[in-house]
Parts: C-alpha cells; sequence; structure tokens
C-alpha cells in the first residue's frame, strides 16, 4: 500500500489540523474548515490559529453553514497548479510541446464548505497528465497513428475538472461528466482560466452515463472516478458509494480501450478501506494495481488521511 500526498504546490499549504478543523492557506488567504478526520489535538494554539486565518466554515447543518470573515478578503480568488512534466513530451510537425502544465482554479467561499478544488488530488493529476504523455509518445515510437491522435480520457464524478484539465493539458480528448450544473459550468471557467479548450461537458448521473456508453460501445483510454458518500443526480438519482460502486466499477471496466488503457478509483469516505479498492479492481489490474491512502502533510507534522485509491495502467 502506499501512502502519496501532493509535493509541487506553491500555491496551497496545510498549515495545521485537529480537533476537527484544518487551517489551509489558498493562495494568499488562510481558511478554516470542519475536518472530520482529524481526530486528535492540534500542533498550534487557538490563538495562532485565530490569527492566522482570513476566514472561518461555521455549520449550520449537516449540508450547509456560513463563513466568518476575521481579515478582508473576496468571495473569489484564483490559485495555480504546476505540473510536473516527467519525461519527453510529443512535439508537433513544428516542434513545438504540445502541452501546457500549468492549471489555474478559480475558487469560492460555497456554502457547503467546500472551495472548489481538492488539494490532495494533485497526485492524481500528475499520474494523469504524465501516463497520456507517456501514452502517446508510446503510440508514436511504434509508428502508429498520426501526431493529431488524442488518447480518450473520462472524468467521472467530475467536480471542477481539476483531472480534466490536467488530461487537457496532456493533449487528450476529454469527457467530463458531473451531475450539477452549476458546478459543470464553474469547470468550464476552470478551463478558460487555464488557456484550454473543447473539453465535452456532460450534465448527468454518472452511472447513467456508463450504462449508456457501455450500449453504444464507446471505449476511453483513461478514466477517473472520485465518486461521492452520497449523492444526486440531476433527476434525483440516489447515489450510495456501498450500495452502487460494484455496479459502476463492472460498467467502468467495460469502457476501457483493450489495447492501452488507464485507470483511477479514488474515494473519499469513513472507514473505505484501500483492500476494498484492490477486491473492486484485481481481476481487471491483474498484476499492476497500485493501491494506497492520500493525505496531506501538515506544515506542524500531522499527516491528514483524505481517501483511499486504486490504479492500474496497461499499454
Amino acid at each position: 500500500m502506499q501512502l502519496l500526498t501532493p509535493d509541487n504546490w506553491s500555491d496551497y499549504e496545510l498549515l495545521d489540523c485537529g480537533e476537527f478543523e484544518k487551517l489551509e492557506r489558498f493562495g494568499q488567504y488562510i481558511v478554516v474548515r470542519p475536518e472530520p478526520q482529524a481526530v486528535w489535538d492540534k500542533n498550534l494554539s487557538d490563538k495562532e490559529w485565530e490569527r492566522m486565518a482570513h476566514v472561518r466554515f461555521v455549520p449550520k447543518s449537516s449540508s450547509a453553514g456560513e463563513w466568518k470573515k476575521f481579515k478582508q478578503m473576496p468571495d473569489r480568488w484564483g490559485i495555480s497548479y504546476r505540473l510536473s512534466v516527467v519525461g519527453k513530451q510529443p512535439e508537433t510537425n513544428n516542434q513545438q510541446p504540445t502541452t501546457n502544465n500549468v492549471l489555474n482554479f478559480r475558487l469560492a467561499l460555497t456554502s457547503f464548505k467546500h472551495v472548489g478544488i481538492f488539494p490532495e488530488q494533485g497526485v492524481n493529476w500528475e499520474y494523469i497528465y504524465n501516463t497520456i504523455i507517456t501514452m502517446k509518445n508510446n503510440t508514436l515510437s511504434e509508428g502508429e497513428g498520426r501526431r493529431e491522435d488524442k488518447p480518450r480520457f473520462l472524468n467521472l464524478f467530475a467536480y471542477t475538472g481539476g483531472a480534466s484539465l490536467a488530461a487537457k493539458a496532456a493533449g487528450a480528448d476529454v469527457t467530463h461528466v458531473d451531475s450539477i450544473k452549476q458546478v459543470v459550468t464553474w469547470a468550464r471557467e476552470n478551463m478558460e482560466l487555464s488557456r484550454l479548450d473543447n473539453i465535452r461537458w456532460v450534465v448527468e448521473d454518472a452511472l447513467k452515463f456508463v450504462k449508456r456508453e457501455e450500449k453504444r460501445g464507446n471505449k476511453y483510454n483513461g478514466i477517473i472516478l472520485d465518486p461521492p458518500a452520497y449523492g444526486h443526480g440531476p433527476a434525483g438519482e440516489k447515489w450510495k458509494l456501498e450500495d452502487n460502486i460494484n455496479e459502476m466499477i463492472k460498467g467502468v471496466l467495460n469502457l476501457l480501450d483493450e489495447k492501452q488503457h488507464f485507470l483511477i478509483l479514488n474515494a473519499y469516505s469513513l472507514g473505505f478501506s484501500s483492500m476494498i479498492i484492490e477486491n473492486l479492481l484485481k481481476e481487471k489490474a491483474k498484476h499492476n494495481l497500485q493501491t494506497g491512502e492520500l493525505y496531506l502533510q501538515a506544515d506542524s507534522g500531522h499527516k491528514l488521511p483524505l481517501g483511499v485509491f486504486g490504479r492500474f495502467k496497461n499499454f
């Protein structure tokens, strides 16, 4: 089992965590948010948290709350993430790299404690970006296809599109699926901020989309799914991770291109083990499966677990 954390992000910092909260820096602003997995004591004092924080989220119910500002800051602001390039990039006929490795995100203080990004997902963005670049290089080195050929990438439960942007930046043909129209609009804005284009946007229940793609015989070279513990589709479809994940994975595995593919399954749910991920994926992945946990390393010393993952590739 692997433990992975992003280590290449100047615009994000986990300063401290504990007592069911986390103290984070997004760009120049410091945010306090609830964190159910931070069951230990804080390393910094309450006074230090209060001195540093610009804003704190105060829950009013199980699903909503409000922000209390201590210092002047906007309700919306931006940050960037620079992807690490590993190995040689594909080139166009004029010998210019086809990739753009800087992703830009618009953040916001939402009523449900999120700000528009899950920082631990930087690990998956790196994997997607460099796997697609390697896949394209392998295709060219084998003399297959044209330089214009693009691997097909599918992002399910796609939220504000970090994985979609990473795939597009690497030169993939990207389909982005989420059930919430406002979130898809937010992802489109992030695409434009990142100077990317031509992502296919789909507002639909993810499981319905996968079943339809199966019937159509569509295939993808790369797929990521990051399902929530609970959720609803645009027509009221209910999603519960432990009830629906097995059906979802069976469908998703049928969408993988037989010749060259990779898949990432990420899950954030209290008590959800990486062994569950292993059992879901091991038959298809055979001996190429990596499983583990994503976490964020706090400056104050704690490691904050933020989900389990499984991934494999074949090409």
